[in-house]
């Protein structure tokens, strides 16, 4: 998954001291911003230059780190160094998105989810099942919601009505079965 984004290493050896420059100024900001963590997520907020990396990425998850470091400021190393920080972190992934409907997955669906008693673990167990691609804790008419991807009604039905209904604490289920997928994309930028 990442050796697609590796670009050809650079002869230039301004690239290792601007690495280490690069990796000085992110252990001092790092320091910094432990006190100060984002409240949505717990983790320090991102500096404008891992935000300009991200919005590359998601305009071409494969674009080459030198491609990447001409349009941020930074060498090819100092990007790199940078990427698989915001890898490591749980910032960002780099995957080949597909419409499963396309490789072998007849059946797709969101699942709404309520549940008596602790969310928290209702979620974990979701998280655990390889079928479910997507779990988020929402407020209104359901706790959970969990995108599911079969490979068609039976093995829906048996994840639906034999795994998800099964678990302690989930009280009820709807289903939305996707028909067609029209749109998805992860372009939506940074903030």
């Amino acid at each position: 998954m990442h050796s697609e984004l590796v670009a050809s290493r650079s002869a230039d050896p301004r690239d290792s001291r601007e690495s280490r420059n690069e990796s000085r100024i992110d252990s001092r900001s790092d320091s910094r911003n432990e006190a100060r963590n984002d409240s949505r997520n717990g983790r320090p907020p991102l500096d404008s230059v891992s935000l300009a990396i991200i919005e590359q990425l998601q305009q071409d998850g494969r674009r080459p780190y030198a491609a990447i470091g001409k349009a941020v400021g930074l060498s090819e190393a100092a990007v790199r160094q940078r990427v698989q920080k915001l890898l490591d972190q749980g910032v960002m992934q780099i995957v080949a998105v597909t419409d499963p409907l396309t490789v072998g997955f007849r059946r797709q669906a969101m699942v709404g989810v309520n549940v008596e008693g602790d969310t928290e673990s209702v979620a974990d167990a979701l998280t655990a099942m390889s079928e479910v691609e997507y779990v988020v804790m929402t407020a209104g008419s359901f706790d959970l919601l969990a995108e599911i991807v079969c490979e068609d009604d039976d093995h829906l039905l048996d994840v639906i009505n034999k795994r998800i209904r099964a678990l302690p604490g989930v009280r009820s289920t709807e289903s939305f079965v996707y028909l067609k997928l029209k749109k998805q994309t992860y372009m939506w930028g940074t903030r």
